[in-house]
């Protein structure tokens, strides 16, 4: 599908405020950073007297033993509660900083781009396996009452999102996070699909966006009767309720992504994929992905230090840390040979839709379409990619947003509560008004309440 029939200007404008907003680090973390500094200062500087103290025979001055250990145990003490205070003021996803293969803060001070990169190469997401596919197919025939695929004949899937393990910044951020669940669970629930929502980091080295490369590893090897694991950002709503994705197009395919080959392969542009929204098959060949994908992530030194590859490699990528989407997209060209024939770029439909350019067109698309097409017409996803209504910053207005989320969620909400009657009024209120009449013979009416009859949804 061409550029022209997306209604967008360009890709690169419609997701390259991703990254931006990725690249951004909170104001109030800075400034804890820079006093948790000051801290570590003042720290160096009592270490040096009190160095100084057993070098020159201080403690002799004193004229009493008792007092120069005393003297030493305040010291000591005040070096203990500095420490305290800089873990205390530590947010909880900047603990644990040292890199993979640092056993000091002194050697993560002192790091080389050499120990970085053998530090990294040491990184693993859990014990190597290289028999999976093996060992799955084997649980499988143990365990019949678990298929593969559902009665209907489909491959399995698990949908996975998430959010942090806090509390938002903005309060009303958690609302429309239980807003994006409430959209996700009824998709799911209409096509027979099965959901986990996480809220905890299971590998502090990859927090952040680089924290779903471990989940998604763990529910693999938990769910050996899942088929396909898709991950889906908690900034993401369906907003098709009645589109399906096309599994058998990918049968000979492991990892399926929304992107435009032409920006991979021959710009290498760092925006020509999107990692908000994609489908990893449950098989060896994913968790070598996975194994290979990591190890830019661990936070700190590496992290950076990746970063500055990535930025030198990538077409028009900034200059900070390594994000998972970068990672991805410098993978797939550094080493296309091992992972390009399973990686299927999709854009005939929207995997990822940038909602800029979709969320002002619903009242057109109500007008002349209906859901079921999943493009243009009527995207499948709506990502709000630069929008952080949970943190304290991002690359739009918060109440621009807020406004344009409500919108997003109303427009999808609404092919559900029309199987049963009910519509909003507006897409930019949650109000709701009764569109049908009750009728005492409902089952005369049963082929409405399926979205896949794709009913039209003007009210």
């Amino acid at each position: 599908m061409g550029q022209e029939a997306t209604g967008f200007k360009s890709p690169p404008a419609r997701d390259r405020l991703d990254a931006t907003a990725r690249s951004r680090v909170p104001r109030r973390r800075q400034i804890r950073k820079t006093f948790n500094n000051l801290k570590i200062t003042v720290l160096c500087g009592v270490v040096t007297i009190l160095v100084l103290r057993g070098t020159v025979g201080i403690g002799s001055l004193l004229g009493n033993s008792s007092e120069a250990a005393a003297a030493d145990q305040k010291v000591v003490e005040d070096i203990d509660r500095i420490l305290r205070e800089i873990r205390s003021d530590s947010e909880p996803d900047e603990v644990n900083q040292i890199p993979f293969g640092f056993n000091s803060a002194a050697a993560a001070l002192n790091y080389t781009s050499a120990d970085v990169i053998a530090a990294a190469a040491n990184y693993t997401l859990g014990p190597k396996i290289s028999d999976w596919d093996e060992q799955r197919q084997r649980w499988l025939s143990d365990n019949p009452g678990f298929p593969s695929r559902s009665p209907s004949g489909k491959p399995r899937i698990l949908l996975v999102t998430g959010s942090p393990p806090n509390p938002c910044d903005n309060p009303i951020g958690d609302h429309y996070l239980l807003k994006g669940t409430k959209n996700k669970i009824d998709y799911c629930r209409i096509h027979g699909i099965e959901i986990v929502y996480n809220m905890a980091h299971l590998d502090r080295e990859l927090a952040g966006y680089w924290a779903k490369l471990p989940l998604i590893r763990r529910l693999m090897l938990s769910h050996p009767e899942v088929e396909w694991i898709w991950w889906m950002d908690s900034d993401a709503l369906f907003t098709d309720m009645a589109f399906e994705i096309p599994l058998d197009r990918y049968s000979a395919h492991n990892l399926v992504i929304h992107g435009y080959t032409d920006l991979l392969f021959d710009k290498h542009s760092w925006i020509s994929l999107n990692t908000g929204s994609f489908l990893l098959r449950n098989c060896q060949w994913s968790l070598d992905l996975l194994d290979a994908w990591a190890p830019m992530g661990p936070k700190g030194p590496i992290r950076d230090e990746a970063g500055k590859i990535l930025t030198a490699n990538l077409e028009g990528r900034p200059a900070f840390e390594a994000d998972d989407q970068s990672a991805l997209i410098y993978l797939l060209l550094s080493q296309k040979d091992r992972w390009g024939d399973k990686v299927y770029v999709e854009n005939s439909y929207y995997l990822h839709g940038y909602w800029p350019g979709l969320v002002d067109r619903y009242e057109e698309m109500m007008e002349q379409y209906h859901p079921g097409f999943g493009d243009e017409r009527w995207p499948f996803v709506t990502h709000f990619v630069g929008c952080k209504p949970c943190g304290s910053y991002g690359d739009y207005p918060v109440e621009k947003c807020l406004k344009n989320m409500e919108r997003a969620f109303n427009f999808a909400d609404n092919q559900v509560l029309r199987m049963y009657g009910f519509a909003h009024g507006n897409l930019a209120s949650p109000k709701i008004k009764r569109i049908k009449k009750q009728t005492a013979k409902p089952l005369e009416f049963l082929e409405q309440l399926n979205p896949e009859a794709r009913i039209e949804t003007r009210g």
